[in-house]
């Protein structure tokens, strides 16, 4: 089943992968968004050799065309019709926020009395341009870091919108870890579960994931040191766009008894970072996917990403 990628964003760019016109800062870019049907027209564009990029609000991933394009001066291409198949292992079990690139949809906090900028106090929408918050993590979490319950947790509300550092004092800060727990009512030892992650925006930062088990010497999954975008000490809810997925063997998912299944994320360094290093990132979505075929029954957080599992038309 195909339907339209409205309001998608579709753009030409320096030959690359999927995504890598984000870096590309030496050649044109054109770039249009698609209307309620999905149709887009670029005009305008000065000759030379091309890839076709696009995104999806809503959507996980990164489109790329598979050919080059090659604009000459007065001539059209004609493209057709292009599918973008999304990343989809299964149905979908949770999923937290909304994959459009931005944190903008998770709690954002209300801003010290002495630090507020009056511009924004009526645009809740520009709650993210207070100055300081990324220190109101601390005043919100001064000792237990956030631990998040799927089915129960309402996203804006229980997520922070950037997983940052905690204030020790005015000179330390220390990395800090968030915790997903969720139940399942069935688990496939043999099966492979997928794990997607989104980021909105990084600096220096450093995801580490384990499952079940917290006191793991050795992470589960680790992003590496990525981003330098500084985007929260700039005040913005997005920069340069991170997509991850890694493999969960079903036999790691053994519940404890009595107990819900647990993932811990630790952000950033494993040591104390001295201030005037911003060391944090900005979580855009991350889901839990199925690789059988045994159906999940949906929460109210998982509609839009129900729409992965189909294809999309630009």
């Amino acid at each position: 089943m195909n339907f339209p990628a409205k309001s998608g964003y579709v753009g030409l760019a320096t030959p690359g992968v999927p995504g890598s016109w984000q870096i590309e800062a030496k050649g044109y870019q054109f770039w249009t968004q698609t209307d309620f049907m999905g149709s887009f027209t670029i005009k305008n564009i000065r000759a030379g050799t091309y890839n076709l990029y696009a995104w999806v609000p809503g959507i996980f991933g990164d489109y790329m065309y598979e050919t080059n394009i090659v604009v000459s001066p007065g001539n059209v291409v004609d493209l057709g019709i292009v599918v973008f198949n999304p990343p989809r292992n299964g149905p979908t079990i949770w999923e937290i926020g909304i994959p459009d690139r931005t944190a903008a949809e998770f709690y954002v906090p209300d801003p010290l009395p002495g630090l507020t900028n009056p511009l924004y106090n009526n645009l809740p929408a520009e709650r993210y341009r207070q100055y300081g918050l990324w220190d109101r993590y601390t005043d919100l979490y001064p000792n237990d870091d956030l631990m998040f319950n799927t089915g129960v947790d309402d996203y804006r509300k229980n997520w922070f919108y950037a997983h940052v550092n905690r204030k020790l004092n005015t000179t330390t800060y220390v990395p800090t870890s968030w915790q997903v727990s969720f139940d399942m009512t069935e688990v496939i030892p043999s099966a492979t579960y997928t794990l997607r992650l989104a980021i909105a925006s990084a600096t220096f930062a450093n995801v580490q994931v384990r499952v079940n088990d917290p006191l793991k010497i050795l992470p589960d999954f680790s992003t590496g040191r990525i981003g330098q975008d500084n985007a929260i000490a700039r005040h913005g809810p997005h920069g340069l766009y991170w997509a991850f997925s890694f493999s969960i063997p079903g036999n790691r998912l053994a519940k404890i008894s009595g107990e819900k299944f647990r993932l811990r994320f630790q952000g950033s360094f494993n040591e104390e970072i001295p201030v005037g290093v911003a060391c944090s990132k900005l979580l855009d979505n991350q889901s839990l996917l199925n690789k059988s075929h045994v159906v999940y029954e949906a929460s109210e957080d998982d509609r839009v990403d129900e729409l992965c599992q189909d294809l999309y038309e630009c």
